[in-house]
């Protein structure tokens, strides 16, 4: 009985030991409404959305596990000078994401082919009514205002794709050999005849 009396006595001094080491620390309290917080780069805040670059391909709403974007749009005709007939693109007409519904997953973000959503580190639009949540394109549109640039590239890594393309296509025509610089190999004979 006493060992297990001086176990239970050691947990409760240790217990007493963290509360005191805390209460003697300095309270770093932020006083946020006063002063903005600094937030770490790329944060996620809230989900932006860059009109022009939306063609409606509804990946994003497909692929989100709780359903919360909502997009409508109609076909327009687009005439193209010297095209047999014209043709046809998505126009946007409605783009709403619920962020009562949203759990802030990315998938949205990382699905999108034509880099048309993009994360905010945007975080104060909270409001009083559930049903203010859903916003629509115009208010996903604002957000691309605080959407940060891209982090540099890293010297050290892999040039991107786009870059190791270019590079291939620069040099592929200066790689190949001009059809008059083509030589016959040495001993072939010119005009199948024998010379004279």
């Amino acid at each position: 009985m006493s060992e297990r009396s001086g176990a239970r006595g050691e947990g409760l001094v240790k217990g007493l030991a963290v509360t005191l080491r805390t209460m003697t620390r300095r309270s770093t309290t932020q006083q946020y409404p006063d002063v903005a917080p600094e937030l770490p780069p790329r944060s996620r805040g809230v989900i932006a959305l860059l009109t022009e670059n939306c063609t409606v391909c509804m990946l994003c709403a497909r692929e989100c596990p709780d359903w919360c974007i909502y997009i409508d749009s109609h076909k327009e005709e687009v005439a193209v000078p010297g095209a047999a007939r014209p043709r046809q693109r998505n126009v946007l007409d409605r783009f709403d994401i619920d962020f009562s519904l949203c759990m802030y997953c990315g998938i949205c973000v990382d699905v999108c082919p034509f880099d048309a959503l993009y994360w905010s580190p945007e975080f104060e639009y909270a409001e009083y009514d559930i049903k203010d949540l859903l916003h629509d394109k115009d208010q996903l549109g604002e957000w691309m205002a605080t959407v940060p640039p891209p982090p540099a590239h890293d010297p050290q890594g892999e040039p991107a794709k786009e870059e190791t393309t270019a590079a291939r296509k620069a040099s592929a025509p200066a790689a190949r050999p001009a059809p008059s610089a083509v030589r016959p190999e040495p001993g072939a004979e010119q005009g199948g005849g024998t010379p004279s």
